[in-house]
């Protein structure tokens, strides 16, 4: 029987010069396939069906689909008032065969009217064209270069795969009329609803989209979450929306459970032996799944460092029913409730979990690092560990600080921490010297009681004893890559690239509309002295975001493209395979490469294959983000509405980032969230006036841009999850802006939205941050404009 993937043989076939449309039958006879193989074509032809590379006629026959030049394949994001993103497959052979630049239309922008049967996270075929440049654009100045394209438009032609085809809403009834109403992005009006139901009405439901003709989606409900006010209800209502998996089938357990709670003892023999070493854990303090560890020794030259990280591969198969369900998940989703694993908890939280004082499997990278902070030298083996101390970020920091290690901790454990960040601080100081970007942004984390109610925020501080971490993680990544690339090894890579020179343009209009001169922002210096030059200030957070919005999302590859933002050449996810797929095919490709390599090494997917899982795991990875982000604001939400019911009012520093007509935007810094004082809310006497970006009030006293406040909340809108806020009177309210305190002008806020962040997990954020402690970092002093550019200002009010 021939070694190329079925998948392939068919398309092989269908598209021969001459091919006809086949049924399943002549399929068969064509590729003398046997009867133990017609499962598998059924599989084969429902998936290529579903990724829009064949359509079935009414006769049972397939053929390939047709598609116009102008056609791409690709998924779609909607945003908040129904436009979307659509964001083409860049290694889909048929997108590659269009006239189309796959660069730069990494993303496209979707009218609401365009969108069509979409939801969120779809599969898509879309026609891609580009709108008229009238007479009146020109003499608009929106184009200033005449032999630019105007920006290209998406109109949705079809829906090759649903994310989950579900959506969430509240069932409502009036007489004998029964409908869903729902807020979701994707759709304008009600849902009608097919079949009967249990629900009632108020409650909150989930229903799965079965017809979808014209502008109204007809469903069937499938469960009843319960009323919305209930515990829970809104984290299920997320996981449901964003086709998240919550419970693995029965074969699945079965498998995960077979292995037992211990390491196999025949197997210790075939790997190096690093029991009788200091190998440690550092991680959150409610961390369960520990994907890694470390050990450091002093040399004469530098440091070895050793990265141990758990061997998934060896208990999890290519294309076992364990693979089959991590494969179809992607990665672990991280709730602010909980966590929904990519491999059961036997695995996740047991056999494979890095835990102290047992042994562990490991894949090992040992790496010599110079007194500059560059690895010279790496090597990777199979190993087997037990490790001896298993540290929180606050113990480790408090190591670092001087302090002493926990009570009852192995000797030398705090000797090598230090030295751990001896090594650490100078790769991190290396890495920016070379170009990596400084955007961390700030994190925080709302604490829930045992009901599920939001109670507590607090701000994630990331200092050293993560940066440390995060540190040697990349050079881990960066090692395991380097060495798949340059053997030439098919594997999944982790890649960032460059940006579009005509959105880092756009960006420079809105630095300059803050003030500040930086120069030629397609040299990554400039772009770093302009962040340097914004922090501290009050606009630091509006000019990383501005910046994050101009660049490309991180994402997965089969080809070794590097990552812009950390820029490295070389890059790969190697580090966490428990919560990770990619990291797991990546385990799978350096298997051969080891000191130690097993007798049968996993195989390893195509390149046609690899580049279809590298774009299955990057839509589930963007799903997952927004559900994290999406439980963690209903949270923060729900803990600020709470505060306006206490007794004593719970007060937020606060900022004055832009003066509208409606009122003050404003930014609760402490707590990160950004809101509203409208003008209604600012009291008697005073008076609104955008154009010069400022409140005054009768009795002389002033609100100006940039201007720091209290504020304290006035109401939220739940429906609109946006936060009404009101200034406290503390004594200072109408004082100068603290920029106008440090003698300059208060530069003019650009009026786009910002844009999500786009970090990843805290071990490889998809920018990192800069080495020092978070909050410490000096101000550049880079000059600045104290002039605001009238013209932006002015197509700013117009826009």
């Amino acid at each position: 029987m021939s070694r190329i993937p079925l998948r392939d043989r068919l398309l092989e076939i269908l598209r021969s010069p001459g091919a006809r449309p086949m049924n399943k039958s002549e399929f068969v006879r064509a590729l003398d396939l046997p009867a133990s193989a017609r499962p598998m074509l059924r599989k084969e032809l429902a998936a290529l069906e579903q990724q829009g590379k064949i359509t079935a006629t009414k006769k049972g026959r397939y053929e390939i689909s047709s598609s116009k030049p102008d056609q791409l394949r690709g998924s779609i994001k909607f945003m908040p008032k129904g436009n979307a993103w659509f964001f083409p497959d860049a290694g889909d052979p048929d997108n590659l065969a269009t006239d189309h630049d796959l660069e730069e239309l990494s993303r496209i922008h979707v009218p609401r009217h365009a969108t069509g049967t979409a939801l969120d996270g779809d599969r898509v075929l879309v026609s891609v064209s580009r709108p008229k440049q009238n007479a009146r654009d020109f003499r608009r100045g929106r184009r200033n270069d005449s032999d630019a394209e105007p920006e290209a438009h998406a109109k949705v032609e079809k829906v090759l795969n649903r994310r989950s085809g579900k959506l969430v809403g509240i069932y409502r009834q009036k007489n004998r009329m029964a409908w869903i109403e729902s807020d979701d992005a994707a759709i304008s009006g009600n849902i009608e609803l097919i079949g009967d139901t249990t629900a009632r009405p108020g409650q909150m439901v989930v229903a799965r989209v079965e017809q979808w003709q014209h502008q109204t989606p007809h469903a069937r409900i499938i469960e009843v979450l319960g009323w919305p006010d209930e515990a829970g209800v809104d984290i299920l209502a997320i996981i449901h929306k964003n086709g998240i998996r919550t419970s693995f089938p029965d074969e699945v357990l079965e498998e995960a459970r077979n292995f037992g709670d211990s390491v196999d003892a025949a197997e210790i023999k075939n790997r190096e032996d690093w029991r009788d070493r200091l190998v440690i854990t550092i991680d959150p303090a409610d961390a369960k799944d520990h994907d890694d560890a470390i050990w450091v020794s002093k040399t004469d030259n530098g440091w070895q460092l050793a990265v141990h990280i758990a061997d998934v591969s060896h208990y999890v198969k290519p294309r076992t029913p364990l693979d089959k369900e991590a494969i179809e998940r992607g990665n672990s989703t991280y709730l602010v409730d909980r966590v929904i694993p990519m491999l059961p908890v036997e695995l996740s939280n047991g056999l494979c979990s890095l835990k102290p004082d047992v042994d562990r499997f490991t894949k090992c990278a040992v790496m010599d690092v110079n007194r500059q902070g560059k690895v010279i030298k790496s090597r990777f083996c199979n190993a087997v560990i037990h490790s001896q101390a298993k540290l929180s970020y606050e113990q480790a920091q408090e190591i670092l600080d001087g302090g002493k290690a926990p009570k009852g901790s192995i000797k030398g454990l705090a000797e090598m921490v230090k030295e751990a960040w001896a090594m650490a601080s100078k790769m991190r100081q290396r890495r920016f010297a070379v170009g990596a970007l400084d955007l961390e942004m700030p994190e925080i984390r709302v604490r829930l009681d045992d009901e599920g109610n939001a109670t507590k925020i607090e701000n994630v501080v990331h200092t050293e004893s993560h940066q440390l971490i995060e540190e040697c993680m990349l050079a881990a990544n960066e090692s395991v890559a380097r060495i798949l690339k340059i053997r030439n090894k098919p594997t999944i890579y982790r890649i960032h690239e460059d940006p579009d020179t005509g959105r880092l343009l756009e960006y420079g209009e809105t630095a300059k509309a803050f003030g500040y001169n930086f120069g030629d922002l397609t040299n990554k210096d400039h772009i770093q002295k302009l962040l340097d030059a914004a922090k501290g200030n009050p606009d630091e957070h509006a000019i990383k975001i501005g910046l994050l919005k101009s660049l490309k999302r991180a994402a997965y590859s089969p080809d070794p493209l590097g990552h812009y933002g950390l820029s490295k050449a070389d890059y790969c996810h190697f580090t966490s395979p428990i919560r990770r797929y990619a990291d797991l095919v990546v385990h799978r490709s350096l298997q051969p490469f080891l000191d130690n390599p097993p007798k049968q090494p996993d195989k390893t997917p195509r390149q046609t294959e690899l580049h279809e899982i590298a774009r299955h795991i990057s839509d589930t990875e963007r799903a997952s983000a927004d559900a994290e982000n999406e439980s963690k604001n209903i949270k923060l939400l729900e803990y600020l509405d709470h505060t306006t019911q206490l007794d004593e009012p719970v007060i937020f520093d606060g900022l004055i980032t832009e003066v509208r007509p409606m009122g003050l935007m404003v930014e609760a810094t402490d707590i990160s969230t950004r809101g509203v004082v409208k003008r209604e809310d600012l009291g008697q006497g005073w008076r609104v006036d955008a154009r010069y970006d400022r409140a005054e009030h009768r009795d002389g006293r002033r609100l100006l841009m940039g201007q720091r406040i209290k504020l304290q909340v006035a109401r939220i809108d739940h429906e609109r999850k946006f936060v009404d806020f009101r200034l406290v009177d503390d004594g200072n309210a109408g004082s100068p802006p603290l920029s106008q305190q440090d003698g300059k002008k208060p530069r003019r806020s650009s009026s786009k939205k910002p844009a999500r962040s786009r970090s990843n997990s805290v071990r490889e954020p998809a920018i990192a941050g800069k080495a020092g402690k978070p909050g410490k970092a000096k101000n550049s002093g880079k000059s600045r404009s104290s002039k605001r550019p009238k013209k932006i200002a002015h197509k700013r009010r117009r826009k």
